[in-house]
């Protein structure tokens, strides 16, 4: 029997493992580019805030070619604290688009609605998917959290803070976000399927009234079976380290954490440590 090329068992992809520019906050976008190069990251995704150079493609264009560091991803100004950024809600995520195309990014992540944001909220699945279909990129959609008042659950999401059952194209999936919520990160894998864009390492310990963003490996989530999950089922998105070093003790310790997290990544993906 003839084996052909198209027979031949295909070497699995490289996914590749890529730096959120919140895991240097309060430092800049400059310095994620520079210490994604200093340890060995494939690419950056870049958080849009306050700060100048998030919003400049040219800035970004710059730093991306300065440190060889693809810009996997542009994260939308939806976070609670960027809502003065780039002003109605569809104008950041439709700026957000423009930013990846001009970057050369192939996912836009954003948080789902908040509660009050009502007319949003209404046409949110429908408006991203017409977005992403315009622009040529992938927006996925992360999985929050519910918030809690004096011990009880209060509704901040519409329609909801879990993606799975929602009608969305592309999810991003946050480790330290399930783990607040209390949900299986395994489950929402399986469950997701191809609907699995984007993930968010990092880690949290249930139950939890915090949003963590431990080191992975240092809560209480499936993160070593979900990388191992995704390493063998054709997921064909990118993997980002996006962990909390605020309270690091000086640059020393932070690139610590961030190369124990690019580790943890690469020896449960399966791939090659230099």
């Amino acid at each position: 029997m003839t084996t052909t090329a198209a027979d031949s068992p295909q070497p699995p992809r490289h996914i590749p493992v890529a730096l959120s520019t919140a895991s240097v906050y309060p430092l800049s976008v400059h310095d994620g580019f520079a210490v994604a190069a200093d340890l060995g990251y494939d690419g950056v995704e870049v958080l849009v805030t306050h700060n100048g150079d998030s919003q400049d493609s040219s800035a970004l264009n710059a730093l991306a070619e300065r440190y060889n560091q693809p810009i996997v991803a542009i994260h939308a100004p939806t976070l609670l604290l960027t809502q003065q950024v780039w002003g109605s809600a569809w104008n950041k995520v439709q700026r957000s688009a423009q930013m990846a195309v001009d970057v050369g990014a192939d996912v836009v992540v954003v948080h789902p609605p908040f509660r009050w944001q009502n007319d949003y909220a209404e046409t949110f699945a429908h408006g991203v998917r017409d977005i992403a279909d315009a622009f040529g990129v992938r927006i996925a959609v992360e999985n929050m959290y519910p918030w809690r008042v004096r011990g009880r659950e209060a509704m901040a999401y519409l329609p909801h803070w879990d993606p799975v059952p929602q009608d969305y194209q592309d999810v991003t999936w946050d480790f330290s976000h399930a783990a607040s919520a209390g949900a299986s990160s395994l489950a929402a894998a399986k469950a997701l399927g191809s609907r699995l864009r984007h993930i968010h390492l990092t880690d949290g310990i249930s139950p939890s009234t915090k949003d963590q963003h431990l080191i992975p490996g240092h809560g209480t989530q499936e993160c070593v079976e979900v990388l191992q999950h995704i390493a063998g089922n054709g997921f064909d998105g990118a993997v980002v380290a996006e962990i909390s070093t605020r309270k690091a003790k000086g640059a020393g310790q932070r690139e610590e954490w961030l190369a124990e997290t690019l580790e943890f990544a690469r020896v449960h993906l399966g791939q090659t440590l230099d």
